[in-house]
């Protein structure tokens, strides 16, 4: 008899064994059992209004708090703004941008510094987009990072294809360096899919939605991990709260049903 080739047995990672990032807000990460999975990129969705920043900045906050190096790359807003609407958080501390756990980078000078003034993107010029935040994430060691906001990042790039090597590279560098990021995205009230481009979400690892409901003459900001690699999750939609102590989540149920 002929011999028997014996299969290959592949082995599951075993229960809880990926690494968590915790976001330090508690309902999302009780949604996400335990926080993001370490290196998963996660596209913030949601239109204008909707906290997609603040949460994002609290996100690093409590991940400087926490010891780790965190990173906010705001592409259009000056980062002097940003921080003036950290400031009436309880949770800020200010000693964490002395001691260099949290660092605000403008994009227009990471252009500027490769010569990147183009209204469209090449191929290369990508990949030395993609180098210089790796290695500026390499550099200072960070751990956490927000991009603010990736559509405008898209916006000059154009195509589809190039917005999907430009994501899957960056997503790519960032999980190889243990970075975990954050890419907020842009959409309308009006649009069915998660991004701007359609390409974002379908490559992330992670996607978060935040949006506004009108109900009763009042309009709440809501919050939707509508998926995420690397865990279970809750997919219930969530009212969110703007408060001096931070995001805080009530389920939809309780906090938001007609």
């Amino acid at each position: 008899m002929p011999e028997q080739k014996q299969s290959k047995v592949f082995s599951l990672p075993k229960k809880g064994q990926r690494n968590r990032c915790k976001t330090g807000i508690d309902t999302l990460d009780a949604i996400l059992n335990g926080g993001i999975p370490r290196g998963n990129t996660v596209l913030v969705t949601g239109s204008c209004g909707t906290g997609k920043t603040t949460t994002s900045l609290e996100f690093l906050v409590h991940g400087a708090l926490y010891g780790e190096n965190c990173l906010f790359i705001s592409v259009t807003e000056a980062s002097e703004k940003l921080l003036a609407n950290l400031i009436p958080y309880e949770f800020f501390d200010e000693s964490l941008l002395k001691r260099g756990k949290l660092i605000f980078i403008d994009m227009p000078a990471i252009y500027e510094r490769l010569g990147l003034q183009k209204s469209e993107f090449s191929f290369e010029e990508i990949d030395l987009l993609v180098n210089a935040i790796g290695d500026i994430v390499k550099e200072l060691k960070i751990k956490r990072l927000v991009i603010d906001s990736v559509t405008s990042v898209c916006f000059q790039l154009k195509t589809e294809e190039k917005i999907r090597d430009f994501i899957l590279k960056l997503g790519k560098k960032l999980s190889d360096l243990g970075c975990t990021s954050l890419l907020v995205s842009e959409i309308l009230p009006s649009d069915a899919r998660y991004s701007t481009y359609g390409v974002e979400e379908a490559i992330a690892d992670g996607i978060i939605l935040m949006g506004n409901y009108e109900r009763r003459g009042d309009l709440l900001r809501t919050l939707q991990v509508v998926k995420m690699r690397g865990t279970t999750h809750s997919r219930a939609k969530y009212v969110l709260d703007l408060t001096p102590i931070g995001v805080l989540l009530v389920p939809m149920l309780k906090g938001g049903g007609d």
